[in-house]
């Protein structure tokens, strides 16, 4: 009986070491392809954040090169990645007692993926978020509160969407 608790306390253990992960998805990359090219990711939405399309082309860029073992050329790469900010538009989230309580500054992107190697497994998609701020902040505020988060969350969804396995 006394050696029930401490097999159950280490039976535990390895239960929960074995269910934990840090990552849910992995990088998927074939072993024939080397290269990768990511254009500027320009911004076509009506009103344009000046900070938003060199910060997430960067981001971006630093991601792949951080996370991949894909090299970064200039010219033609096995991959290519394009891409255009296509919305940035504020919305009311919430209202009380007939006042806007909360707003949303909502970003889209589309993004159009090319592999040169395997073309049937190119790529164009869409991708929205929307970012919570209050009312009381001018939208300058709030974007100075949510660049950084902006670029992180976008950047992270784009590079799920070209290179996790599902």
């Amino acid at each position: 009986m006394k050696y029930c608790l401490p097999a159950f306390l280490i039976f535990a253990a390895i239960s929960i070491q074995g269910t934990c992960r840090l990552s849910t998805k992995d990088v998927s990359i074939p072993p024939e392809v080397k290269t990768v090219k990511v254009n500027y990711i320009e911004n076509r939405a009506r009103y344009i954040n000046p900070q938003l399309s060199p910060r997430l082309t960067d981001k971006l860029r630093q991601k792949i090169v951080n996370q991949t073992r894909l090299s970064q050329i200039s010219g033609d790469a096995d991959y290519e990645i394009s891409g255009q900010i296509t919305d940035y538009s504020v919305s009311t989230s919430g209202i009380s007692n007939q006042q806007v309580t909360s707003n949303n500054l909502n970003v889209s992107v589309k993004i159009d993926f090319r592999n040169r190697l395997d073309e049937k497994k190119n790529l164009t998609t869409s991708i929205t978020r929307n970012f919570p701020f209050s009312s009381s902040l001018s939208l300058s505020q709030a974007e100075t509160q949510l660049n950084e988060q902006i670029v992180s969350n976008l950047t992270d969804e784009i590079f799920n969407k070209i290179f996790s396995t599902w």
